[in-house]
């Protein structure tokens, strides 16, 4: 008889991160198995004045698709989106996306914060959230209701950060259920995000 397809520990991933995550995620993401097979969706600190190149440079370095998040877009599985810039990230609770315009915060749109709130509130205890390098406490607050949502916090070793700002706030604002190197984050993603077989 054929194995039935498992379920996944989590039913997306948010990640948050600032100055050095073009580092971080190099190393992360390309780590991500194409059998990884819920959605990665990442804010990333970027000028609200030009295009992004998120998407060109991680496509070649990828397992999985890379795109740019949509409005009204379904969060689709095993698929990393970025938040286009200018505009804060959304997931509505029918998990897809929602742009929107509204005033920064944290001196930033896209916040981290707005997204990994609306996260909270979408996935409820199936998310899992990183909090990667940056410059700011920008991810500390929706980190915490992410937590208080009962999903998952894990949170780069600001020893290994490129900035420790970001990693600490999220330290000090939550119990993470890791720190850890970039390696061990990306092990993490991969034993939360593939299927397991039953």
């Amino acid at each position: 008889m054929l194995k039935q397809p498992g379920k996944t520990r989590v039913d997306a991933v948010v990640v948050g991160a600032s100055a050095g995550a073009i580092d971080a995620l190099s190393v992360i993401l390309p780590a991500l198995p194409a059998s990884f097979a819920v959605p990665v969706i990442i804010v990333v600190h970027v000028p609200q004045n030009r295009a992004s190149l998120l998407v060109d440079l991680f496509t070649p370095k990828c397992q999985l698709p890379v795109r740019e998040a949509e409005d009204k877009l379904a969060a689709a599985p095993g698929t990393i989106w970025f938040a286009p810039p200018g505009y804060h990230l959304l997931v509505e609770r029918e998990h897809t996306f929602a742009l929107s315009v509204d005033e920064l915060v944290n001196h930033s749109r896209p916040s981290i914060d707005v997204l990994f709130e609306s996260a909270a509130d979408a996935y409820g205890e199936r998310l899992l959230t990183l909090v990667l390098t940056g410059a700011n406490h920008d991810g500390a607050v929706g980190a915490a209701r992410i937590q208080k949502a009962g999903g998952l916090v894990a949170v780069q070793d600001p020893k290994t950060a490129h900035m420790a700002s970001m990693p600490e706030g999220a330290i000090a604002r939550t119990k993470p259920d890791l720190i850890g190197s970039l390696p061990e984050l990306a092990a993490y993603m991969v034993t939360q995000g593939t299927e397991v077989r039953t």
